[in-house]
């Protein structure tokens, strides 16, 4: 299990040249994309500015205004806003803070990766390899035999330890 620390006591300033008074605090970055946390103060702006990169702000505390393509619009907690990539975006605050998640995906779309995620699919939703790696007996490709990917089924995993009220109370609550 990993444990990544953001918010208050993590944060440096951040966002691209001419951000004022937005500070951040980067969660998970590899060649797939960036993860992160945005906290805006009061008067905050992150100046319109277009990404190689698809990403989607998604807004958990406060509110503010963003702009993407020249279009505005008010935000609040609980809304998510896509900013496709080369498309001018930018954000910002007036009167109120607000703390959003970005989330950045290499590239403008899913491109260099179609085929991969249906490939595991079918590989791993078969309970082993097809023949050969991404081939099936007739050697048709993974994708081409099954289709696109699509949602898998779930569950939750059984509890385990002690239960929500079976902890020291004594120790406070984490912060």
């Amino acid at each position: 299990m990993e444990i990544r620390r953001f918010g208050v006591g993590h944060r440096r300033p951040d966002g691209p040249p001419r951000t004022q008074g937005v500070y951040g605090q980067v969660i998970h970055s590899d060649g797939r994309g960036v993860v992160s946390e945005l906290a805006f103060r009061r008067h905050a702006v992150v100046e319109p500015h277009t990404n190689p990169n698809t990403t989607w702000f998604v807004v958990i505390e406060g509110g503010g205004f963003v702009e993407v393509g020249g279009l505005r619009a008010r935000v609040a907690a609980g809304e998510a806003v896509l900013w496709p990539a080369g498309v001018v975006h930018g954000a910002w605050t007036e009167l109120s803070e607000m703390r959003a998640i970005v989330v950045e995906f290499a590239g403008p779309d899913d491109a260099a990766v179609r085929g991969i995620i249906e490939e595991r699919g079918l590989l791993l939703g078969s309970g082993g390899l097809a023949a050969g790696v991404g081939a099936t007996a007739g050697g048709a490709t993974a994708a081409a035999a099954t289709g696109p990917a699509t949602p898998g089924e779930g569950r939750l995993a059984p509890k385990a330890g002690p239960g929500h009220g079976d902890y020291d109370r004594s120790s406070g609550e984490p912060y």
